[in-house]
């Protein structure tokens, strides 16, 4: 595992963590009665999408997470152009992060699997390995959950032999704790993976939260706390040996979202750097 991040740089970027480089947003949902036309919430941005790649490989990151809001179109020659510009950089389109959707709602879940189901389509013609989706918004209740599995097995089934992994996230109400989240994929049986987050829980609790579901996380979104003197290092070093102590062997996405660093290259890179130097450091407490 320390090998494998120190030298085969085993680091993914998502496109959030660049949010106000990209700038505009295409809010797609399953709910007929949102707007997905075009949103600045971050300001108008510098950057395409299709920029993003030659930028990664500048700075010797290897591996995207596209969030599915910063896809400004849908179409086939869209989805084309992108995946070429990510394969002429040596890019490879980790995940393809569907951001809305509810398998969990007692009304709506059947409306938006469906939805999310869509997507796979998607996924498959950006050349994405994985699909990441919402488990569910409600309630962490075994009826919710209950649904939710049921959902998600059967979305699982939809990718069969398109090459897409579908992965969920220890993310919103519903897995609010390792309980929920294990239950969860213990009811999936392997068909649906995990992607741990971690910034999604709460301290203290979340050290041995993280503890319990990264040993079986296939992929981690490594996003670290900013304050205002900068990175939160206790807290990341501690989600890091949790992660560690899992034995999680996968890759780390850097995700920054914080306002610390005006070039959210800066706060990237910071994060890689700590990572690097954390398995550098237990590496040689080994040897």
């Amino acid at each position: 595992m320390t090998e494998g991040i120190l030298e085969n740089g085993r680091f993914a970027v998502s496109t959030w963590s660049l949010h106000r480089l990209l700038g505009p947003v295409y809010p797609y949902s399953p709910d007929p009665k949102k707007s997905i036309a075009r949103k600045e919430p971050y300001g108008p941005g510098r950057s395409l999408l299709t920029d993003i790649p030659s930028q990664l490989a500048i700075r010797g990151i290897g591996r995207l997470e596209i969030c599915s809001f910063h896809l400004p179109s849908l179409e086939p020659s869209y989805l084309a152009e992108m995946r070429a510009t990510l394969e002429g950089e040596g890019i490879l389109l980790q995940t393809l992060l569907v951001e809305d959707g509810d398998p969990s709602h007692q009304e709506t879940a059947q409306r938006d699997i469906h939805w999310i189901a869509g997507w796979i389509e998607i996924a498959q013609a950006l050349g994405a390995k994985n699909m990441r989706v919402i488990a569910g918004k409600q309630a962490p209740t075994g009826e919710n959950l209950e649904r939710a599995a049921g959902h998600l097995g059967w979305l699982a089934k939809q990718a069969n032999n398109s090459g897409v992994r579908i992965v969920t996230e220890n993310w919103f109400d519903l897995l609010a704790s390792a309980k929920e989240t294990n239950g969860l994929l213990d009811a999936l049986q392997g068909e649906v993976g995990l992607n741990g987050d971690l910034g999604n829980w709460a301290a203290p609790e979340k050290y041995e939260g993280l503890c319990d579901i990264m040993r079986r996380a296939e992929l981690c979104h490594a996003k670290a706390n900013f304050d205002e003197l900068g990175l939160d290092v206790v807290d990341y070093r501690k989600c890091l040996e949790a992660c560690r102590t899992a034995g999680y062997g996968g890759p780390y996405t850097l995700i920054y979202d914080s306002p610390f660093f005006a070039d959210e290259w800066d706060g990237i890179l910071l994060e890689r750097a700590f990572i690097e130097e954390f398995y550098r450091d237990k590496q040689h407490a080994v040897g």
